[in-house]
């Protein structure tokens, strides 16, 4: 076994994937950040949400908003859903693991709130959930998704945004959507507080 050429294959796979996801997600990643920052300039809250790796992906994403990107500027506000082990166990036992997201959604979220929904496969129940309570609480959504969207592309209404990585793989999606997080952190900035 070559490792070399498997390690080498894995970056270029990689580049070529979010050069696909840059020429597909331009337009609709430059609409997300408008949304995201119009959210918060009327006092709104991003609400993030994702399992296993997406996650992680929703926690970086809010720390990037609550701490700083890469300028200082005032804190936003946005919320990881998977961080509070206590809610997270709780709804679980109590409920099912579909709903540990949507009650989350129902108890925090509120119309002008922006529900941050992150699925590899697109087909997650407790992100589908979480949208159909984004939806119940006049929220809009933006998904992050790849493998063509799975059902979550049927559930996104006219006024959600669906970021879609064109990639099947899962390690790939999710090193694209990184790129998407860094690209949403990076667009708020700019228009809050212009670009420098």
């Amino acid at each position: 076994m070559d490792l070399i050429a498997r390690v080498t294959q894995h970056f270029e796979d990689s580049a070529q994937t979010k050069l696909d996801a840059a020429h597909a997600l331009a337009a609709p990643l430059a609409a997300a950040i408008e949304i995201l920052t119009n959210a918060l300039l009327i006092g709104g809250r991003i609400l993030a949400c994702g399992n296993g790796g997406s996650a992680a992906d929703a926690q970086h994403f809010a720390a990037e908003l609550v701490g700083r990107f890469e300028a200082e500027r005032q804190e936003l506000a946005a919320i990881a859903l998977s961080t509070d082990s206590s809610i997270l166990t709780a709804v679980g036992n109590d409920y099912g693991f579909e709903q540990i997201f949507s009650r989350q959604v129902r108890a925090l979220g509120q119309a002008g709130d922006v529900l941050l929904a992150i699925s590899t496969s697109g087909n997650s129940a407790n992100i589908i959930a979480a949208i159909h309570a984004a939806h119940e609480q006049g929220m809009q959504v933006i998904a992050l998704t790849g493998k063509g969207g799975g059902e979550i592309n049927e559930i996104l209404n006219d006024k959600d945004l669906h970021l879609c990585v064109p990639a099947e793989r899962t390690a790939r999606i999710q090193e694209t959507h990184l790129v998407i997080i860094h690209c949403l952190c990076d667009g708020i900035d700019a228009l809050l507080l212009g670009d420098e």
